[in-house]
């Protein structure tokens, strides 16, 4: 038995329309050319044999043996799917006149050799693929549209549910056709100045039928369209506990007043090379040795090189990734799109991972032109982990090394805790210096520490600096006796 709703057998796009497109009804498909209008609406079609009902597939503009072979580049089989080519007038004998044929003549003609069709046929599913051939055979919009009325009105007497697609060639006709659809499904395709063409889809009506309002993400790959649909934080609350977990490092942890707790955020800030990625790697590390699952999203540093770089540390970054308690993910942000990192998130979250790592927050940005927009979908993301019990750590580069440094956009009022780190110059060398600024979760230490990683003791966080004033200026100005201030061993300089 046929349900109430048509499932488009597209991921992520049953969850945008709550379920399913509402049957016998039509639904104007639109977009530019190469938003993928043509492989959503084979795939609606697919779906539909795939439950035992009849699909036709109607075409003004491609060929049968192309349809075929879109299909196979796909992997797809079109078994079960009638198709139904209707070339020009001109080009069909059987259907020419010996006298010349007016563009209302040839548009009745067109729309009778569908609807024979669709009689023969009889199809639960029905996609007219382009709506843009039948506009130019009429003489005018308001024949067009009336042809296209006519059209509604002989679906709603048939259970069929009809898919018609806009190429948008005439934006100003095509918007027309939003009052006239049930409803109304929008492709976009966004070039940037650099890596791959972004596409997002809009739900801009569905008539009586509630549904995900706003863009969302989706990819044309191998296999199909595949939708992100935008993500909504309120619906993923659950219970947790609300215990802090230690990075194994108790100076560090009596830094941040017992460690990280779960459901918050810490923004990790400071210049290149300072040991922000060392620092969330230590957590997730200390994570994976409690037997918790961790996950490291890097938009700036590839596996190896971590790997390479925590091993001389004494990290066992490779030990925790054969026991698949770490996840490294490889990240580019020329070619993920917002939505798509969001969805490889809640994968992880799924699977049962509870200690993320964001690096660096600056890569994702770039993957974000639109400020405003970042700062909103940043929100609903933390807020989102914090409702799974997640601790989550980002991590920020700013620019400039000692001395003035800014970071290129302000995400400190979003985080739970905000930890610094810098370089000062003391006693001839160049140094590193931690401290917390800000702390929403409960009490951390005001004091400023120093920094390091060595190869014995990999991070190391050492005594409150008390001999110098301006440490996080990166030129502090030395208050203390000779050789007070303790090296990273918690020794003199020069002893």
């Amino acid at each position: 038995m046929i349900g109430a709703t048509a499932g488009t057998g597209i991921v992520g796009l049953d969850a945008v329309v709550l379920g399913g497109l509402e049957r016998r009804r039509l639904y104007l498909i639109e977009g530019t050319p190469g938003s993928g209008k043509t492989t959503l609406a084979m795939q609606f079609l697919i779906e539909g044999t795939q439950q035992g009902e009849r699909s036709l597939f109607v075409s003004l503009s491609e060929t049968e043996a192309e349809l075929r072979s879109s299909a196979a580049s796909h992997g797809w089989s079109l078994e079960g799917v009638t198709i139904l080519e209707v070339p020009p007038l001109e080009a069909d004998p059987d259907r020419q006149q010996a006298l010349l044929h007016p563009s209302e003549v040839e548009l009745g003609e067109t729309v009778k050799v569908i609807l024979d069709k669709i009689d023969e046929v009889k199809p639960d599913r029905l996609v007219i693929d382009a709506l843009t051939e039948l506009r130019l055979l009429a003489e005018d919009q308001f024949s067009y549209r009336r042809q296209i009325l006519t059209l509604k009105r002989y679906f709603s007497e048939r259970d069929c549910t009809v898919l018609a697609i806009d190429d948008l060639t005439e934006i100003a006709s095509g918007l027309q056709l939003h009052s006239v659809a049930h409803g109304v499904l929008s492709l976009e395709q966004r070039r940037m100045e650099y890596g791959v063409v972004r596409r997002r889809l809009s739900v801009i009506k569905l008539r009586g039928v509630n549904f995900r309002s706003g863009f969302h993400d989706y990819v044309i790959e191998t296999g199909g369209i595949k939708v992100y649909p935008s993500l909504v934080a309120s619906e993923y609350a659950s219970e947790f506990p609300s215990d802090s977990i230690s990075s194994d490092v108790e100076a560090l942890d009596q830094l941040l007043g017992g460690g990280l707790r779960r459901g918050t955020s810490t923004l990790v800030m400071g210049p290149s090379g300072v040991g922000k990625s060392t620092f969330g790697i230590q957590y997730a590390l200390a994570a994976a040795k409690r037997g918790e699952s961790a996950a490291f999203f890097a938009f700036d540093e590839s596996y190896r090189t971590a790997a390479d770089r925590a091993a001389g540390l004494g990290m066992d970054l490779a030990g925790a990734i054969e026991d698949k308690r770490l996840s490294w993910c490889d990240l580019s942000p020329t070619t993920l799109s917002p939505g798509e990192f969001v969805d490889r998130v809640q994968r992880h979250i799924a699977a049962g991972v509870r200690i993320v790592v964001i690096d660096s927050l600056n890569s994702y940005i770039a993957s974000m032109p639109e400020e405003q927009a970042l700062i909103l979908h940043m929100h609903e993301l933390l807020t989102y982990l914090g409702n799974q019990g997640v601790v989550t750590i980002l991590i920020m580069a700013q620019h400039g090394l000692v001395g003035e440094t800014h970071a290129p956009i302000d995400l400190s009022f979003m985080a739970d805790s905000v930890v610094v780190l810098r370089y000062f110059e003391a006693e001839g060398e160049v140094r590193k210096a931690i401290s917390v600024l800000k702390s929403r979760s409960g009490f951390h230490e005001k004091t400023i520490r120093e920094y390091s990683l060595t190869s014995s003791t990999g991070v190391h966080v050492g005594p409150p600096i008390r001999s110098f004033q301006g440490v996080l200026t990166g030129v502090p100005t030395f208050v203390g006796g000779p050789g007070s201030l303790a090296d990273a061993n918690g020794r003199a300089p020069g002893s």
